[in-house]
This record gives structure tokens, sequence and C-alpha cells, in this order.
């Protein structure tokens, strides 16, 4: 997910606390661990700096998004709030442990993905049934935070709770439909990939077919619909390209399938999940 999505899921933890027992100092703390762990996965972006092989691809959303890392942000967390605001309460670490969880489970759902599993497995999860910037969510904590400060009907926790229940049932909603997709194209292709549309129900399904890929749009409310067809040259030399170009030996390693590109100007491979207008942005090549 984006940057403004996890800070809102931290900002929702905090608003799902009751607090009304707590000081200054310890609300603070828990502010800071609700927001901060949200976001604390996504510090593998500073590995850019000393990136110098083309591996930063596989490096974000990698190792510091792997659940078994998650722990370790949370006893960070707490003992952050130990020497900062001089709060020693467990339920701190747990609140820490819950907002990585969060973090690094919300991207498993976006066509990007994750190495939920490393160091064990090297594979990028990616289930591609939630966009990486889902309006939805924006909107349900949106409101949770409206009616918290004009309703008084219930306690202000409650709200944010409501809103977190609305965030899981729409993330299974899409998530059964993005399921039904992938059995409907998986019996006649030999490589499929989700990519969800910020309009909730859409889809773009990309099938791979014998060096063809096709990318359909499809919905509950639309009918299936080819986008696009892409031809892949499966014989062109890769190794040749990856000696040149290590990002794009990192690129094809990365993701699930790629379409190559081998003619008179240029060789190269981009990932067409994100392929929109003519071009994908994850694109690498070197030039003949």
């Amino acid at each position: 997910m984006d940057t403004i999505t996890h800070t809102l899921f931290g900002l929702s933890l905090y608003g799902s606390i009751q607090k009304d027992k707590m000081d200054r100092r310890t609300k603070m703390a828990y502010l800071f661990t609700s927001v901060g762990a949200s976001q604390i996965p996504d510090s593998d972006v500073i590995s850019q700096l000393w990136d110098t092989e083309g591996l930063y691809q596989m490096w974000h959303r990698g190792i510091t998004h792997s659940i078994f890392l998650t722990p370790i942000w949370a006893l960070l967390f707490y003992v952050l709030c130990l020497l900062f605001f001089k709060v020693k309460d467990k339920r701190l670490f747990f609140l820490g442990w819950l907002a990585v969880v969060i973090h690094n489970t919300s991207d498993l759902f976006n066509a990007w993905g994750t190495g939920y599993l490393e160091p064990f497995s090297q594979t990028r999860i990616t289930f591609g049934t939630i966009p990486i910037i889902d309006f939805v969510f924006w909107v349900i904590i949106g409101s949770a935070y409206f009616l918290s400060k004009k309703t008084t009907i219930l306690k202000k926790p409650y709200y944010f709770r409501a809103a977190w229940f609305l965030i899981v049932l729409h993330v299974s909603l899409q998530s059964v439909q993005g399921y039904y997709y992938y059995q409907k194209y998986n019996q006649d292709c030999e490589q499929i990939a989700l990519s969800a549309g910020f309009i909730p129900t859409t889809f773009q399904v990309i099938t791979k077919q014998e060096g063809v890929v096709t990318i359909f749009q499809d919905g509950i409310f639309q009918r299936k619909e080819i986008q696009y067809v892409l031809e892949s040259k499966e014989d062109a030399d890769l190794d040749y390209l990856f000696s040149k170009s290590p990002k794009a030996k990192t690129l094809y390693q990365w993701s699930p399938f790629v379409v190559i590109i081998d003619d008179d100007k240029q060789l190269g491979i981009y990932d067409p999940r994100f392929y929109r207008n003519g071009q994908s942005f994850l694109y690498e090549y070197i030039t003949h």
C-alpha cells in the first residue's frame, strides 16, 4: 500500500484504543507506536543509497516485510517508548507487532507484493486483489473519524473498530472475486497474474500463453474485454541482457513473468502488470 494508507492504518489503530485513563506521555507513546510501526517496514527505501548492483527491486518490500521480522520491529518500538517517553507498558509491544503485521500483510494483496517469507523463501508473494492505492480504505477511515467527532452514540474507539471490520470485509470480498477470476482464466493459460483496478470489483487479468501476453479487463459489473495483446520474444538472449543490465535480471526474478522485447533498437523486459498506454513503468533494457 502507499504511505498515506499505512499512515491511516496507524491512526486507525490508535483511534480504536480506549485512552480515557492514559496520561499525556502514555498517549504519545501509543500514537508513536501505532503510526511508526505502521511505517517502519518501508524504511528499506534507504537501500537505494548503496545499491550498486540493481538489486533494489528485490530489497524493497523484501526482508523488512518478512512476517518473521515483525516481533523484532515491535521490540524496537517498545524500547524506543521506554527511552523517549519513559513508558513501560507491554501492550505497546503487542500494538507495534499488530501494526507491523497489518503493514506486511496488507502489502501482499496488491500487485507489488512482498518477501513475506524471507529469508526462508525468496518468492515475492502477491495476490493482486487490492490496488496499491485503495480509496475505499480512505473513505472508510475518514468516515470513522468524522462520525467519532460529530456523534456521541458510541464511544470514539468503536467507530474505528467498526472501520477495521469494514476494511477486513472489503479485502475479503475483493480476494474472493480475485480468486474466482484466477481460477476462471487458469484453465486455458500457462501463467496468470492479477492487478486490481481502482474501482472495486474490477480487475486486470494478465495471462501468458506460448509467448503471447494478453491483458483482460474483467469484473462483476462489466463484460470481459481484451485491452492489450503483447508479443514476447522468448528466444531472445537474456543472459546477454543480464550481463549488461543487473537491474533487468532483478526485474526478471521479481516479476511473476515478463514480456521480452528484442528488435533492431533494444533488448529488454518489462512487467505487463503495470502496462498502461503503450508502456510499463517497470522496464529495463539495453540498446543495440
